[in-house]
């Protein structure tokens, strides 16, 4: 609500809301602005007291080390424009903070000498000013209600923050995810009135700087509809690719072409405007600095400009695109989606992402096809033509993983290729990386890989250079990593940064295309031959519930292919390997009463050989004298 011609008057009407509000409990609606008073409401709700102090505690140091890394992006973008702006404003007895999307203060600047020496502690960075730790705040409510607001004086919650004016906006990654918040507080004796629109064109710079950062290897083009806009802020900017395919959109881009940000899925440069975007790319080779005038749809005509390193013409010699890389045979996406409903319905929400480079976390269990998955999700996409890279984090040794994934520069340890090794996040650039088993990342190596993945750039070992990169991350686990991170054994930061879009891939007994599966990696492994199963083993096949998955199907049929003789085309029980014609072709059961005894007296006898095994599936399958599948099966 505005102030009033005086702050005496203001801080009598607040005083009379105050007591209405937190004493006789009725509603102050003609005093307090509906926002503060809702704001107040959710204070009372977490517990708050408005008379009761609460004094200012910092965050363990380890915490906010973790906030630093998890925001590492956001602090260095963000940090010059504070300290632009803290040039703008000396000696105005004001701070300037940046808090990330949980309220937690990350940086402060500024003359916080107004403030006692306790609450100046509160302004420091590790205090946490969420609303439910501090009540009606700038930097709590703006996280509440995503809308960039003041809070002056004794509209604040807490009694002693009354003394505080407060101004801050939000701030908002290139997808649209609330990050943080840039806040200006000052002595509520000193209120400016244009302070809240300090803050809101500071959180645009920052904004604008964070849409630049996360494109910088695409092309922008800036625009306006009146020309003296174009380069400042207020701009409108969108990425797009050589093919013209619309990567993102600032939040002015957006408002001036009248989009919806999640309208932006799937358009194209020709969908926007009216010029051939190969016409615009001509035009600004021979005039880079130029501004050139676009008709966007609707009738609206903008001046624009490209900024970028421009793709040089197609009949370029020396900046041709590379040829297509070979292909490691996978089935496509009608392939997979064929026959069962849960992977139709699967495959249908992962087309939908193709064209965006969103994450996609693959769950499933072991063998049930999650590379398989990612590969025909690679093949079916954009980046086709680039590299799809593998790193199995399960398979290699904790002290190699490292350099195999970042790499390493000549020298940086013993063993080392005297020149040096790119990592696989390198030879993913233009491509899909796909980390399978990411749940056995090591957590110091998480932290890493979260930095990369918000920096979008590689620290090779044993050296200081950074290295861009540009990949699709396709991460798959057999594990359930919510469970991993309340346990303490996966970074929460990075859970949520690989988890774009979830897709539970069902296990093989749960599908209902079997014969489509057996007939596909068939011709895979036949060598052309026509290969059948006969109806028997089919049956069989059906009723086995599959502990290893599609991986088991293919490694059983591999073989039996392999058994077969000259002219014989049909697989039988007899081409079966030995440990799975054991499993599958067993005598009728016993009565049920016997059924149960039996079963109970057998689970002790696995939980026992398996625990003096200590856990080691392989040894207590000796011990039991049974094949490791069959005793995996027992086990499930």
């Amino acid at each position: 609500m505005p102030l009033p011609a005086t702050l005496d008057a203001h801080r009598q009407r607040l005083a009379q809301a105050r007591e209405l509000a937190f004493v006789q409990g009725e509603r102050p609606d003609t005093l307090v602005g509906e926002e503060v008073l809702a704001s107040w409401q959710r204070s009372s709700a977490a517990g708050l007291s408005p008379d009761v102090p609460k004094p200012p505690a910092l965050v363990p140091q380890p915490r906010l080390r973790e906030a630093h890394e998890r925001n590492g992006q956001l602090i260095a973008l963000a940090q010059p424009v504070i300290d632009t702006v803290a040039r703008q404003i000396r000696d105005s007895a004001s701070t300037l903070i940046l808090a990330d999307a949980n309220g937690l203060i990350l940086r402060s600047l500024g003359d916080a000498d107004f403030l006692s020496r306790a609450e100046r502690v509160a302004l420091c960075p590790g205090a946490d000013w969420s609303e439910t730790q501090r009540g009606t705040n700038a930097i709590g409510t703006v996280l509440a209600t995503s809308r960039a607001l003041e809070i002056v004086g004794g509209e604040h919650f807490l009694a002693h923050n009354t003394q505080l004016t407060c101004s801050a906006a939000p701030l908002f990654d290139p997808t649209g995810r609330l990050v943080g918040v840039f806040d200006i507080s000052g002595d509520y004796r000193a209120y400016q009135p244009h302070t809240l629109g300090l803050a809101r064109m500071a959180a645009q710079w920052i904004e604008q700087r964070l849409f630049e950062a996360d494109f910088s290897r695409h092309l922008l083009l800036a625009f306006h509809p009146e020309v003296d806009y174009v380069g400042v802020l207020g701009e409108g900017v969108i990425a797009v690719r050589e093919d013209g395919a619309v990567l993102g959109a600032n939040p002015a881009a957006l408002a001036i072409l009248g989009l919806r940000r999640r309208a932006l899925d799937g358009l194209g440069f020709a969908q926007l405007f009216e010029q051939p975007l190969a016409r615009l790319l001509d035009s600004a080779r021979r005039h880079p600095a130029a501004l050139h005038e676009l008709d966007a749809r609707g009738g609206l005509r903008v001046y624009a400009r490209l900024r970028g390193e421009l793709p040089a013409p197609s009949s370029s010699p020396a900046r041709t695109r590379p040829a297509p890389l070979p292909r490691r045979h996978a089935p496509d996406l009608d392939e997979l989606a064929a026959g069962d409903a849960t992977m139709a319905a699967l495959v249908t929400r992962a087309r939908k992402l193709l064209a965006h480079d969103i994450p996609i976390l693959i769950q499933g269990e072991s063998g049930a096809g999650k590379e398989m998955l990612a590969r025909a999700l690679h093949e079916a996409g954009p980046r086709r033509d680039r590299p799809f890279v593998a790193l199995n984090c399960a398979a290699i040794p904790e002290s190699l993983i490292e350099s195999e994934l970042f790499g390493y520069e000549p020298g940086a340890f013993t063993g080392a290729r005297r020149e040096g090794a790119a990592g696989r996040i390198q030879q993913a650039d233009g491509g899909t990386l796909f980390l399978d088993e990411i749940g056995d990342m090591p957590l110091a190596l998480q932290a890493r890989l979260l930095r990369v993945l918000q920096e979008r750039c590689v620290s090779p070992l044993g050296g200081d250079r950074t290295i861009a990169v540009d990949l699709r991350l396709i991460c798959a686990t057999h594990r359930r990593l919510r469970d991993e991170v309340a346990g303490g054994g996966f970074r929460e930061d990075l859970y949520y940064r690989i988890n774009g879009l979830a897709l539970q891939l069902p296990a093989l007994r749960e599908r209902n295309d079997l014969p489509q599966l057996v007939s596909r990696l068939l011709r895979e492994v036949s060598g052309g031959r026509e290969i059948g199963v006969s109806d028997e083993v089919l049956r069989a096949f059906a009723a086995y519930s599959w502990p290893g998955n599609l991986r088991q199907l293919h490694n059983a049929l591999r073989v039996a292919v392999a058994l077969l003789d000259e002219g014989e085309t049909t697989i039988s029980f007899e081409h079966l390997p030995d440990d799975l014609r054991e499993d599958i072709a067993r005598p009728a059961a016993p009565s049920a009463l016997a059924n149960d005894a039996l079963a109970q007296i057998e689970r002790e006898a696995v939980r026992r050989v398996l625990a003096e095994a200590g856990g080691n599936v392989s040894a207590a399958a000796r011990r039991l004298g049974i094949s490791r599948t069959t005793l995996y099966r027992k086990l499930h």
